[in-house]
């Protein structure tokens, strides 16, 4: 039963406690298996690989399957229905129209006495995309993941994902991964794909990054691997919040927190309403869709452990609360979303009226739904073209500015005891007098 409280009560606490679901004992548990994988990874690389594939996905490979065939990729079109393949074309137009608007620009500034300064993009060499599998299979993940680093002209871009029965991949997300231009496909998941991607086996190469959500091993590789490679965000297990006036729909909001309560038992589904009657109608209502879910008893834990409706005083109140908690997935269900949305600081990604379900965003919208997750989008953003793109600045002195620069320079070499940077400008300065 998806759980009614008021304002009055200890709501700060609940809610954080929901935020830390991934720091708990049971999650700490976890990385020390976590560690185990990698460093076996790390030494022992493809048979570690297929051990842990073994072990945790009950696949037997060979290490010449581990990487999907052009027969399989083709075959996979043949797999699909015409309305699937539809349906990810214009996902792919979409989610690239949106990330071409976003590309960081080089630039350089020629300034007074021919002093040059810029700053240069370029892209990563190689980008590791990790797509979970297991419960379901996400093309659109694929597309999310592989579409942004396509535009920051990644070279090499290897994607790894689970392996299901006997051995496959949904052809769905094979479909995805070629229509968003990844050829590179490896049958693994699970920390040991991750593993794989950070120090490279006699199969998989090593990249410069790792990207994409996954189970809380996943994101704990991901958090232990950072350092030796880049990682976009330790996206775990997601969140939605919703606030709702008396205006809403209980039904709809019965559905959009299911819609997110399905993904996974860890799942956080809550909502904030100003008004008692639609708290108890939604409660009724995601009893009643409950009832026939194909997902019922993942959905049910997660309803049972981290949903939450909160009856507020005010929207201000519960924009508040959220700004806290600081959802990856924000539904303003009001009358009136654009009127508080200059309240909302801290939140992935923002869906505003009763026309805009968080599945809008999901597959077709455009704007990305790898999100920051358990409090991340208070200190960064979704990802994105820039995710792949590295940038260098870029500068040039002439003498003469040189010489202008040269006494404050040393001063400030001097006040930091490092008499060779003041040294490295002194003698070109007395060098050309």
């Amino acid at each position: 039963m998806l759980r009614i409280i008021t304002q009055q009560a200890d709501v700060r606490a609940e809610l954080q406690r929901i935020c830390d679901r991934t720091h708990d004992e049971q999650v700490l548990h976890k990385e020390a298996t976590v560690r185990e994988v990698l460093q076996a990874v790390k030494r022992q690389g493809n048979k570690a690989v297929l051990h842990y594939t073994a072990e945790f996905d009950n696949q037997t490979l060979r290490p010449e399957e581990l990487r999907v065939t052009g027969s399989e990729l083709d075959a996979a079109y043949q797999q699909v229905s015409k309305e699937l393949l539809q349906a990810i074309r214009l996902a792919c137009q979409q989610i690239e129209a949106f990330h071409r608007q976003r590309v960081p620009k080089s630039w350089v500034h020629f300034g007074d006495d021919d002093i040059v300064l810029g700053k240069r993009y370029t892209p990563v060499d190689r980008a590791g995309l990790y797509v979970p599998g297991g419960r379901a299979a996400y093309p659109s993940t694929v597309l999310m993941n592989a579409i942004p680093a396509k535009i920051a002209g990644v070279p090499r871009v290897v994607m790894v994902t689970p392996p299901g029965v006997g051995k496959a991949i949904h052809p769905a997300v094979l479909v995805a991964a070629q229509e968003a231009n990844v050829q590179e496909i490896y049958r693994v998941g699970g920390a040991q794909a991750i593993a794989a991607l950070a120090y490279g086996t006699e199969t998989i190469p090593k990249v410069n990054i790792i990207t994409g959500p996954g189970n809380i091993y996943v994101t704990l590789a991901k958090k232990l691997v950072y350092g030796t490679v880049g990682i976009d965000s330790l996206a775990g297990s997601g969140e939605m919040l919703i606030i709702a006036d008396e205006t809403a729909n209980p039904v709809h909001i019965a559905a959009d927190l299911l819609a997110q309560a399905e993904h996974d038992p860890m799942a956080a589904a809550i909502l904030l309403t100003t008004d008692a009657a639609v708290a108890k109608n939604a409660q009724v209502a995601v009893e009643r869709q409950l009832v026939d879910h194909p997902r019922r008893i993942d959905t049910e834990k997660a309803i049972a452990h981290y949903g939450l409706i909160v009856i507020v005083e005010s929207l201000e109140a519960a924009a508040e609360l959220s700004n806290e908690f600081a959802p990856e997935h924000l539904k303003l269900e009001i009358k009136d979303p654009w009127a508080l949305l200059s309240e909302i600081r801290h939140a992935g990604a923002i869906f505003l009226g009763n026309s805009t379900p968080e599945a809008v965003g999901q597959y077709l919208a455009g704007p990305n739904h790898t999100l920051p997750t358990s409090g991340a989008a208070r200190y960064t953003s979704a990802l994105g073209v820039e995710t792949f793109l590295k940038h260098s600045s870029i500068i040039q002195y002439s003498q003469t500015a040189l010489q202008k620069v040269a006494g404050a320079i040393d001063v400030l070499a001097t006040a930091e005891d490092l008499p060779s940077h003041a040294d490295s400008v002194r003698r070109r300065i007395q060098q050309e007098e």
